[in-house]
């Protein structure tokens, strides 16, 4: 007798409201039992020190999350003035403090300013990149201090929101990689102090929270318990992928393409692009990219079309 298959084939992206003191993975899991969903995925883990929106993508979404780890990020997040810690926020022990005032509103917009564009951030101890097999976080608890190489991101937008004599709150547009709390740490260099991230919350990714409310996970749980429909809290693929590029085929083209064959391209693109793949009826067959003969090729198909 075969095993019966755990949850159900459900399609689609929740913009959760991931709240404080839960992990990512912890948030995401506990919305596939709400769902009752057989395969789930988030795009972009955050800590659980940080609340606000984690997409969770279900069943045939889960096969563009990763690409949308790349988009722009926004954030708002709180600093603590005058005190380092070792982990950058405030989980971590003080290892540094400043008498300095921060500076008056003026001055310190001035300074954010430096902050926008394309630079170089160097990564924090305490993360997930890996040196030398390990975590940096591993190194980190013990006590090891190891060299990092620095990592190209933008900041596209940093506003400030609030001030007074011991916090500042902005917000940021960043693109993907950036490290908050580095950025914290970096602005307050800049006037000979210290500081840390009291409080970080996302507001969007890409298109997604901006444009889209999100849903808090006592709200999910809440209506799964009930018996509630939460029908109208799964959005379609389609709207996480909205701004890429559509390859819209003909019958026989997306025949071919369902088999893994390549096919000509209707549209022109440049060779590092990945396409949706949609038919002639609206629905999306896939990911694609145009191969080294300049012809359009599947990268990730569907096993269900998707609206």
């Amino acid at each position: 007798m075969g095993r019966r298959k755990r949850g159900q084939d459900i399609d689609g992206v929740i913009l959760l409201d991931k709240p404080l003191g839960c992990s990512s993975n912890a948030a995401l899991q506990r919305v596939r039992r709400a769902f009752d969903a057989r395969k789930a995925g988030h795009t972009g883990s955050l800590d659980p020190l940080a609340s606000g929106l984690l997409p969770v993508c279900l069943g045939e979404a889960t096969k563009v999350s990763s690409y949308l780890l790349a988009a722009d990020k926004r954030y708002r997040v709180t600093a603590i003035h005058g005190m380092q810690t070792a982990t950058g926020d405030r989980e971590g022990e003080i290892v540094a403090s400043s008498e300095l005032a921060i500076p008056e509103t003026e001055e310190l917009e001035r300074i954010l300013t430096r902050f926008l564009g394309a630079q170089q951030q160097i990564p924090p101890m305490y993360s997930a990149l890996k040196k030398d097999g390990k975590r940096l976080y591993e190194h980190a608890r013990a006590g090891e201090t190891v060299e990092r190489a620095p990592r190209p991101i933008t900041v596209h937008e940093l506003e400030l929101v609030a001030c007074d004599a011991d916090t500042f709150t902005l917000d940021a547009r960043v693109s993907s990689g950036t490290y908050i709390r580095t950025l914290v740490e970096d602005i307050a260099a800049a006037w000979g102090s210290v500081a840390h991230v009291g409080t970080l919350r996302r507001t969007a990714i890409g298109r997604l929270g901006a444009e889209l409310g999100m849903i808090p996970l006592a709200d999910i749980e809440a209506r799964a318990e009930s018996g509630q429909s939460m029908a109208d809290w799964l959005l379609p693929v389609s709207v996480a992928v909205a701004d890429w590029p559509r390859a819209v085929l003909g019958p026989e083209d997306a025949a071919a393409m369902g088999h893994g064959r390549a096919v000509d391209c209707p549209i022109e693109v440049d060779a590092e692009t990945t396409l949706c793949i949609q038919d002639e009826s609206g629905l999306l067959l896939g990911l694609g990219y145009i191969d080294a003969h300049g012809r359009l090729a599947p990268r990730r198909l569907f096993a269900r079309p998707q609206r």
